[in-house]
Formats: structure tokens, sequence, C-alpha cells
């Protein structure tokens, strides 16, 4: 419950182990505080009377205190809110007041027709913060810049900037610089979240993965965005970030409208790298991820076996061997529907092919039923080929700009979703396709970025950006609404939408199109840093990898490799040997029994994939278990032990795979031998408190 001090002007949140406090000078200048360890209100009182420091000729005294910051007066830093209307640019608000509901606080302020509520709520020790811009006026307002929050750093010296870049196939890169002057801006202007870059920021000084403070921010936005993070002149740092990624306009309000920002959350811990991911990952299992405590079940996807040559014997016939295998839900991938034979047609026509599946999908559904798995499709609703029906008979629901060529990705265009009719459209034939089968499962991608974000007609296009993440909010809603027991997985060439927002409205995402075991080591390394093992799709496909880079693995290698998130099986197993398929049953069955601990467990990332030797460890009660892979043994020389984390050290565990009985102290202290060796090895090594 937010707290407020008697003067009305002072406010403070706490969470288990941290705190975050405002304040509204006489000036109605709303300043930052604090932000870190617990406080007590009469803490942030006194901080709220601190004198300020002294400040430079040429620069303003609000820089860097400012905790939303906007344009207009003496302020040089990076606006987050910019407004123009017919007759003035910028921002003078006075306060209008506050308000709790539940722990919720609301400040108001207001400027002419302009209505500015900022909120605040802190879930665990994490804050949510957002943005409401009302047009209470009689004319119209362009926003130009409306970012979900500024964050201020206390003052501290030698930053050090954390964040994930890649690109498709090599996704969620992590890397750590010195923060230097001058501002750092990441974001995507490409209409999704990106392959390039996640929304997600993390700030330290002296931090490792298990000691240091920490700050970390992430955007709950699906489309473009923008994260900037400035050290200032005087040293201080902010970072501001929301939706959109330039100023040229985010969208218009009418007389009467109001238009709410994405929730930017922001985390502060003294408990590492380590500590900020387990903090992460606790809060969207508890307040993000729909059905969390649900176990996510192993998975069969189809696309590697057969591409685009499907039909319904030939799934039938993967289906009984994933289901032999242990698998728990059979995916049929791309080439189901209409004329799709390879990428240039059928986007848009979600009918099963008749020649393919001559009784629809329910025949297949009903017998992958009857194998006891689940039933999913792979689906692409916001694209359409222009050889296909939908585009034939609906060319103008398409984006693109009057008098230029309508650029085409991929054999494929991108669908209007602002338009309504295209949102009723796409609502129709979705409810119409889940509702003619018995379908589990909607794996949901997006191949391709915005090019031609035009719109004819509508007077401010720019709105198409944020109008169609928020049409796809409310038709993944509205899907989930009326098809409670569906599952849905965000899915953009691999890890092209992967964000806050999307993961409040589907189970699970793709990670990368990259199934490379070893690859994949770094790109679960880097998602880790922010999201939960329970929503990180691995796969286990063919050796050797043909997609990319034609390495051999080991089955061993590949499925310890995909145990580390939700365990899918991407190979084509009607080419297996009965060897290689009882080997994957006995992983199959072993992941399913360090499920729990995986999905729903505190991670603890031992050593990270950089060196010869990386391992994860998951707890969950009085069980652990760690995965280790052995990239390369170099000279003969033998392989370190693992040290743990996590545990009691008053107590003693016993090793499920050697029987072995191992105190505590011992495991933290001095660690576990693997005997892992040679190339490409791997291991499981589950123990339990006795």
């Amino acid at each position: 419950m937010p707290e407020s001090a008697a003067d009305g002007r002072t406010w403070l949140l706490s969470g288990p182990g941290s705190s975050y406090a405002v304040h509204v000078t006489e000036a109605d200048e709303l300043v930052h505080l604090h932000w870190g360890p617990r406080l007590a209100l009469a803490d942030a009182e006194a901080l709220a009377v601190r004198p300020l420091p002294d400040y430079w000729p040429f620069e303003s005294p609000l820089d860097g205190r400012e905790e939303y910051p906007v344009e207009g007066g003496a302020r040089f830093v990076r606006p987050a809110l910019s407004v123009r209307t017919t007759e003035r640019r910028g921002t003078e608000w006075t306060f209008a007041g506050h308000e709790t509901e539940g722990d919720e606080l609301r400040l108001r302020f207001r400027d002419a027709g302009l209505d500015v509520t900022l909120h605040y709520r802190m879930r665990g020790d994490v804050v949510e913060r957002w943005a409401t811009l009302r047009n209470e006026g009689d004319e119209p307002l362009e926003l130009l810049r409306a970012d979900s929050a500024t964050w201020t750093l206390p003052d501290r010296e030698g930053w050090r900037l954390s964040q994930l870049h890649g690109r498709w196939a090599a996704e969620s890169r992590l890397t750590r610089a010195p923060l230097t002057y001058g501002e750092k801006v990441i974001g995507s202007r490409r209409g999704h979240t990106g392959h390039q870059h996640l929304p997600w920021v993390a700030l330290d000084t002296d931090a490792t993965e298990e000691h240091g403070e920490v700050y970390g921010c992430a955007l709950g936005w699906s489309g473009s965005w923008r994260i900037a993070v400035a050290q200032l002149p005087d040293a201080r740092v902010q970072i501001t970030g929301g939706a959109g990624y330039d100023d040229s306009g985010l969208l218009r309000l009418a007389a009467g409208e109001s238009f709410t920002t994405p929730v930017f959350a922001g985390l502060w811990t003294d408990g590492g790298y380590g500590g900020a991911s387990r903090a992460w990952h606790a809060y969207q299992r508890a307040h993000v991820i729909p059905d969390a405590e649900r176990d996510r079940p192993v998975l069969f996807n189809s696309w590697e076996a057969t591409y685009f040559d499907i039909s319904e014997e030939q799934q039938a016939t993967l289906a009984r061997r994933a289901a032999a295998v242990g698998v728990e839900l059979f995916v049929v991938d791309d080439g189901w529907f209409g004329a799709r034979t390879g990428d240039h047609a059928g986007l848009g026509d979600w009918r099963p092919n008749p020649d393919r599946f001559p009784n629809g999908l329910k025949p297949l559904a009903d017998y992958v039923h009857a194998l006891g798995m689940q039933f999913g499709i792979w689906v692409e609703p916001e694209m359409v080929n222009p050889d296909s029906e939908l585009y034939r008979a609906h060319p103008d629901w398409v984006q693109y700009q009057p008098g230029r060529k309508r650029t085409e990705l991929r054999n494929q265009l991108v669908l209007n979703l602002a338009r309504e009719d295209v949102q009723e459209y796409l609502w129709e034939r979705l409810h119409a396709l889940l509702s003619s089968a018995p379908v589990d499962y909607v794996k949901w991608d997006f191949n391709r970025c915005f090019t031609d974000a035009g719109w004819p007609g509508d007077a401010y296009p720019q709105r198409l950006w944020v109008d169609h993440v928020r049409a796809l909010y409310a038709l993944l809603d509205r899907l989930r609404a009326a098809h409670p027991g569906v599952a849905f997985e965000s899915c953009s060439g691999g890890g092209g939408r992967i964000d806050l927002g999307v993961l409040s409205r589907t189970d699970q995402v793709w990670t990368s199109d990259n199934t490379d075991p070893l690859d994949r080591l770094a790109i679960q390394h880097g998602f880790s840093q922010i999201h939960p093992a329970r929503v990180m799709a691995a796969w286990v496909t063919d050796s050797p990898n043909t997609q990319l880079n034609g390495r051999a693995s080991s089955l061993r290698f590949r499925f310890v490799s995909a145990m580390a998130g939700v365990l899918g099986v991407g190979g084509d197993l009607a080419e297996w040997t009965e060897e290689e398929l009882g080997e994957a049953r006995r992983w199959v069955d072993l992941y399913k029994e360090i499920r729990p601990l995986v999905q729903h467990g505190d991670l603890y990332r031992l050593r990270p994939p950089e060196g010869g030797l990386s391992a994860v460890q998951y707890v969950r009660g009085d069980e652990a278990v760690v995965l280790a892979w052995l990239q390369a043994q170099r000279y003969g020389e033998p392989v370190p032990a693992l040290r743990l984390r996590g545990l009691d050290p008053t107590v003693s565990y016993e090793c499920l795979e050697t029987g072995e009985v191992h105190r505590g102290a011992v495991l933290l202290h001095h660690g576990v031998r693997t005997g892992l060796r040679g190339d490409l090895d791997a291991m499981v090594i589950r123990l339990r408190r006795i």
C-alpha cells in the first residue's frame, strides 16, 4: 500500500526489500527522491527537504532530478512528454492531487486541456510505472512523445550498462560495457519488439552474479519502442522509455480521448545479476504470465521434419512416433491451410487445405488426442500473401503508401490491423478455426517487419503503429476469453516479439529459430537475465544442424541444452532410429521429473557459456537440479568442479543419479565434480534434501 506524508506531497512505495519515493515541490515540480533499499516514510520526508546540490551556469537544477521530465521551461534532458496543439508546444503543469486505489498510486497534473496521470504500483520489489494522457480541452492535440516513465539512478561512479542485442537466429546475446557521457539508445522502428534488442536494460557499478546493486528496467510493449540511457553532464543517470521509436508523432487525441502508455517496470536489488533475474522471474510468474502455475507440456513441432510438404497421413505418422517418446503436445506447423505449398501463397486464408486435410483438422486433432497428446497449429494472422483469396478480395487491407511500391518481404505484406474490418475478419476466421476442431495450442507467428506503414485516408497515419499493437492485444484477449483452454505462443521468426506486453497474453515464447544446442546456450543465458524458463521454448532438432551451421552433436547434448526451458522436439522422428527414439524417451521422462524445478524454481547461473564449462541450477523447496555443458576439453585438463548455490549449508543432499550424499556446505564451497569430458558433453545432476 503506498504511503503518503501528511502534507500530501511526498509518497513512498515499499516491497519486501526495496522502496521508491517521490515528492511534489511547492512549485509543482515532481522530483525523484529514492529508489533502493527499504526506507521509512520519515526517511523520504527527510530527503524531500534535503538541500539541493549546487548547479553550474548553463545547466538546469531540474535535470537529473525530475521524475517525469516534460518538454518546456528550463529543461535540457530528453523529455518523456512532448505535446503540440495548434497554438503551442510543451507542457506547464500544476499538481491536481493524488489518490490511491489498492496498491496503486496516482499522481494527477493539469495543463490547459491536458490531464496527466502518473501511475505507480509495487509488485514484490518491481515498481510498475505508466502514464495516462487525457485531452480535456475542445481542440485536438498531438502526442509527439509520451514515454511510460523516466527512472533516476543515485549518484554513483563508474556505471556499467547491460543489454541484450542480436539479430535473427542470434537473439538475446548479453553485452556489458561502461556507460559514457551522452545517450545510449536502443529500440525498434520495425513495428514489433524486434530481434535486435529486448526492451530491457540493467545498470550497476560493481555487481557480480550474486553480489552488488543492480538497477533494471523492462518495457511491456510489442510494437516499436525506445529506451534511452543518459549520463548527464553532472554524471547523473536517467533511463527514459516507452512506445514508439522517434518523436515524429505517437498519435492524435481528439477532445475527450485518452491514451495510456504501456508499463515500464523497474527493479532494484543488492543481490547481483542473479538476484535481479530471480526477482524478475518471480514477478512475471506471479503478475504477468497467464496460468503461470501450470506446467508447460513437452511438445513436438512438425516444421523441421516436413516444412511445407505435409499431409494428414504424414502428420499422423509423426504423431505416433511423438507419442511413443512421451510428447504431450503435437503441433502442426506451416502448410496446413489455403494454397500454402510454399511461402509464396495462402497467408490470410485460414481454412484447411482440402487436398491435405479433406475433412478439416478435426480428424487429425481427434487422432492426436486419442494418442494421449494435445493438438496445436501454427498461424500468422497479421500477414497476407498477395497470392491469396484474402488479398485478391481486399487489397486495401494492407499497410501501404499511395503511389509507392508495396514492399514484399518473404513474399508477404502486413495487414493493417488498426482497421476495424481487418480486426473483425481475423476474429471471425480464428474463432471459427478454434471452434472447428479441438485445438489446444496456437503458435502465433509474425515473420516480417513494417516497411510501408501507411494508411491511406487516415488523417494521422502514425497511430497505425500504436493501434496495430492495441488491436493485437485485443484480439488475443478476445480469443483467450472465448477459448479459455487454448494456450498461445508468441513467435516472430523466433525471438522477434518477446516483451512483458505480449507475455501477459501468451503462455510461452519461441526464443529463436536457431536450434543449434551450442548456440542456444548463449541465447538462453541472455534470455534468462529478464525472462523465466517457464516461457522459454527450446527444441531438440536433428544432427547435423542443417538449418544454420552443419554442426553435429549428440542427442545427450541437444536434450540437456533444451531442457533448460520448455522442452520441445522438432526433429524428423520418422528418420530417427529405434535406439535414438529410446534414448529420447528416457530424456523426456527425466525432463518431466525435473520440470517443476526448471519451470517454477529459482535460477542460479553457475558458469556463463563463454568458457569451456557452463551450467545452470534450479532450486525449488528441498530439490535442486543442475544442467551442465562442456563445450570442449582442452589439453587434457580436468573439468573444474561446479560450486552450487541456493542450498542449505546445514543439511545433506542425495544425488539421485549416483546415490552419493553431499553436505550442503561442501556443495556450496567446494562444488560437485561432473565427470564431463571431450567435446559437447552434457549431464543432469539431481539433488534432494535428506
